[in-house]
């Protein structure tokens, strides 16, 4: 008996899904574990606009990891998907110009290590989530959120989370919703229609991709 910790921006949220109807990926993975009568609850700490690096729309994934994660009661397991919003927003701050400079991947990396380092501390099953595409997102008050220069720098996290064994396993978000003939872009059936945020179907897929296995992991830092 335990919890997992969804731990991100608003992807976790759930922006993009069908209002009112249960339809976000913390939804669709908590119905998989009641169905495999797996008894790890689901907390949802997914806050929309939220960054690794920097305050905006919540502090930092850095500064309320310690509070809302790591020492949450009963918190066993957590899994991290946050960082697409240090990138998209490394510009344009909604609609507000930023003056300093965008986070390197190296940035966000030491970000993602912070969080893995604490989870350590606390016995706590820390997982790491790839960032989905974003090519083509569309969103009216950031019109710059995607560029060629941040998706390099996504994807050089990716290849990080994928392969350097920090996390203790690793959720291929990215390679289960990108689409095959354009890699760099989501599926259309997953997609909410702005290119950054799955829709119902797409939070489902995110859902389905998580081995089940992983949550019934006892001891943290074994990296599969």
């Amino acid at each position: 008996i335990g919890a997992v910790v969804l731990f991100g921006d608003s992807i976790t949220d759930g922006s993009g899904s069908t209002l009112d109807t249960n339809n976000r990926w913390p939804d669709h993975l908590a119905r998989r574990l009641h169905n495999a009568n797996i008894r790890l609850g689901i907390l949802n700490l997914g806050i929309a606009g939220n960054r690794v690096l920097s305050d905006g729309l919540g502090v930092s994934a850095l500064a309320r990891g310690e509070r809302e994660v790591l020492a949450h009661p009963g918190g066993t397991h957590g899994i991290v998907l946050e960082g697409i919003n240090d990138i998209g927003l490394a510009l344009t701050d909604i609609g507000i110009p930023r003056t300093d400079p965008p986070p390197t991947a190296a940035d966000i990396i030491f970000g993602h290590q912070q969080l893995i380092e604490r989870a350590r501390t606390r016995n706590v099953q820390i997982y790491g989530a790839t960032f989905l595409p974003f090519a083509g997102t569309s969103l009216a008050r950031i019109p710059n959120y995607y560029s060629t220069d941040g998706d390099t720098t996504r994807q050089t996290v990716n290849a990080w989370i994928r392969t350097s064994g920090a996390y203790d396993a690793v959720i291929d978000f990215d390679a289960a919703l990108q689409n095959p003939e354009a890699p760099l872009e989501m599926l259309p059936r997953y997609d909410s229609g702005d290119g950054l945020h799955p829709g119902d179907t797409g939070y489902e897929a995110m859902a389905n991709t998580l081995d089940l296995e992983f949550l019934q992991v006892a001891e943290p830092g074994n990296a599969r």
